[in-house]
């Protein structure tokens, strides 16, 4: 168990916990020299009856100018312990730290009323009274009070006794999540050792060998040696204050804010959305686009307040708002996050992420915020199926175990959902959308064979701009791939089209294809125009050029420029020749192309230009790229188009 002291300056929480342990946690020359603590400090003792399990204390400084220190602090505590003064009574920073603690989620403590050597039992017993009326509305209301003096001694023992109990009875927070996340409170380097990183685990398990990564700045790393509980050991796990020895990592390379993750959970974000409370103490409300000051984890980064429900916040209320930072930090959902004014004097409130992920655009709409409401459902597996529910496009399966720190392979996916993994994707929906979606793309290809008679269909990309551009086009392939294996769905080359359409050609039509193509293949880098076509064949130009739109859109052929047409295998040649040029030069230009095909520069041009058109290649100034995720490619026959 880890307990955190909580109170004002110079109520005596250091000599509080030396009292304790035996352990002086002001180290720095600076809080020697001025008698209040600066940074924050630690200490570790055996539990009584059980030398194998550590308690550990975090001695947070008490003064207002080091809160930020505080709520580093207080983040990974299990229990806090707060210090009150008998001669004082509650003052300003008790109550700030009470928030705080409150807003981080501690709902286990109890309270030490130091220095009664100071005041005579009247005094002593007012000062009970005031910390009774300052917890009664808080979940410390039925805390222990434990009157103590760290100069005579007296109470310290019933005091000790109590956190050892408790530490004994298993009083640590469950914290959720399967990979290890530790948020870094300090970082400093040891002669033979190097650089050590030492926090909380927030979840997951580490051991000596492991590969990690610093989040934000995507730094590597392997573990060298581990403290845990200020115990060497060969694994350290949630709930345990760890030193890490750090290989491959420079001292100045990582500090306080900064996150220790296994791989998977390398995301970095700086927009979040979350549930905020604002704090009952607020004068007045927050408005939208307030500037703040953001604590999460060990983070202290400047942020604004984007209200999604409603322009103000009044005090006491909470809703959905969207945090805006200055700089990306390590964020996952379910995480707490203290929030402070601007000039870093008073705390605000915090609340609890819901999406750290959160998208720019559409972040007010009655659909998002109903999602929003659903991610904060608590536990993971009820909230993904409510998140599936209403998620007509489907929930993103690889984001959701990112930010909630799920292994893909345990989620429980609700009864008769459809999972979808492919071309980059893993999505969840439930049976009726996956079936309403199918349904869409059935209505919308039947009234464009209603308007469109004499095309085949169009190919994924074009269904995709067209019906449903808010799918991933990996998405849009499963839908076709599961209606085609149905046979509710056909496919003619790249064209896709109902079943029961095509575009057949009459007896005079299927004779003269016979002999357009070989006429095509013989010349497969300069073919003849249509007008050529025509002449040769001895008949009519237009009949000519219906006759290869309609080979075109039965994916005979492909138009390059008007009335010139190349026939499949050819395209599939010229496609081979530009990715060979790529992988010579780095990029198709049109000299290099020519001098490929030995045909004109104009041609070249021409032919680039198609595959710009239709998605095999992209134009960078005067030369082409062939795209990584074109849903063109080619297979034996020629161009294809499947993702």
């Amino acid at each position: 168990m880890i307990v955190g002291t909580a109170g004002h300056i110079d109520h005596g929480k250091t000599s509080l916990v030396k009292a304790l342990t035996g352990v002086d946690t002001d180290r720095l020359k600076e809080e020697k020299a001025r008698g209040i603590s600066i940074e924050l400090g630690y200490a570790y003792q055996p539990v009584d009856g059980r030398p194998a399990e550590i308690l550990g204390f975090v001695d947070v400084p008490g003064h207002e100018r080091f809160v930020d220190h505080m709520v580093a602090g207080a983040t990974g505590i299990d229990f806090v312990l707060l210090v009150v003064a008998a001669d004082d009574g509650p003052m300003p920073q008790t109550v700030e730290h009470l928030d705080i603690v409150r807003v981080l989620g501690v709902d286990r403590g109890a309270v030490a009323m130091t220095k009664i050597d100071r005041c005579d039992p009247a005094r002593a017993s007012a000062a009970e009274r005031e910390i009774r009326a300052l917890l009664a509305a808080t979940a410390l209301g039925d805390a222990p009070i434990y009157p103590v003096s760290s100069v005579t001694g007296e109470g310290l023992a019933a005091l000790r006794a109590a956190l050892h109990a408790e530490a004994a009875d298993g009083a640590a927070r469950v914290r959720p999540g399967t990979a290890f996340r530790l948020a870094v409170d300090r970082s400093f380097t040891l002669a033979g050792i190097g650089t050590v990183v030492t926090g909380t685990a927030f979840s997951g398990e580490v051991r000596v060998g492991d590969e990690l990564v610093i989040t934000p700045s995507g730094i590597p790393a392997r573990v060298r040696s581990i403290h845990a509980q200020n115990r060497p050991a060969e694994r350290g796990g949630a709930g345990e204050r760890c030193a890490l020895a750090l290989a491959g990592v420079a001292k100045d390379a990582v500090a306080r804010g900064d996150w220790v993750v296994g791989s998977a959970l390398h995301a970095p974000s700086a927009r979040f959305d979350a549930r905020l409370a604002l704090s009952a103490r607020e004068a007045k409300a927050l408005r939208h686009w307030t500037s703040v000051h953001l604590h999460l984890g060990a983070a202290h980064v400047l942020a604004r307040v984007a209200l999604l429900e409603g322009e103000t916040l009044a005090p006491g209320a909470a809703a959905i708002a969207q945090l805006v930072l200055d700089q990306p930090i390590g964020v996952l959902a379910g995480d707490a996050f203290v929030l402070r004014d601007a000039a870093a004097t008073r705390t605000l409130g915090g609340g609890r992420v819901l999406d750290p992920f959160a998208p720019v655009r559409k972040r007010k709409t009655p659909e998002r915020l109903d999602l929003l409401r659903r991610m904060g459902e608590p536990d993971p597996d009820r909230r993904l199926a409510s998140l599936v529910e209403a998620s007509p496009g489907g929930v993103d399966l690889a984001a959701f175990t990112r930010a909630a720190n799920r292994v893909a392979d345990r989620l429980v996916l609700p009864a008769e959902s459809v999972r979808v993994t492919a071309a980059g994707v893993d999505l969840a929906f439930t049976a009726a959308h996956w079936a309403a979606l199918q349904g869409r793309l059935l209505e919308r290809l039947a009234e464009f064979h209603a308007k469109r008679p004499d095309e085949l269909g169009p190919d994924l990309g074009r269904i995709r701009r067209m019906w449903f551009p808010q799918l991933a086009p990996g998405v849009v392939a499963a839908l076709a791939d599961a209606l085609l294996a149905a046979r509710r769905l056909a496919r003619s080359g790249p064209w896709w089209h109902l079943a029961e359409h095509s575009v057949e050609l009459g007896a005079r039509d299927q004779l003269l294809a016979q002999r357009i193509l070989p006429l095509l293949q013989a010349q497969a880098f300069d073919p003849p125009w249509v007008r050529d076509l025509a002449k040769s064949l001895a008949t009519g130009e237009q009949e000519m050029r219906v006759l290869m739109l309609r080979l075109m859109r039965r994916g005979e052929v492909f138009q390059i420029v008007k009335d010139l047409f190349y026939a499949r295998a050819a395209v599939a040649r010229l496609a081979r020749i530009a990715q060979e040029v790529e992988a010579e030069s780095g990029a198709v230009r049109a000299a290099a192309f020519r001098d490929r095909l030995g045909i004109g520069r104009k041609r070249a041009i021409q032919i680039l230009e198609f595959f710009d058109r239709v998605g095999y290649t992209r134009r960078a100034q005067d030369d082409h790229r062939i795209r990584g995720d074109s849903l063109l490619r080619l297979d034996d026959r020629g161009m294809d188009a499947t993702p």
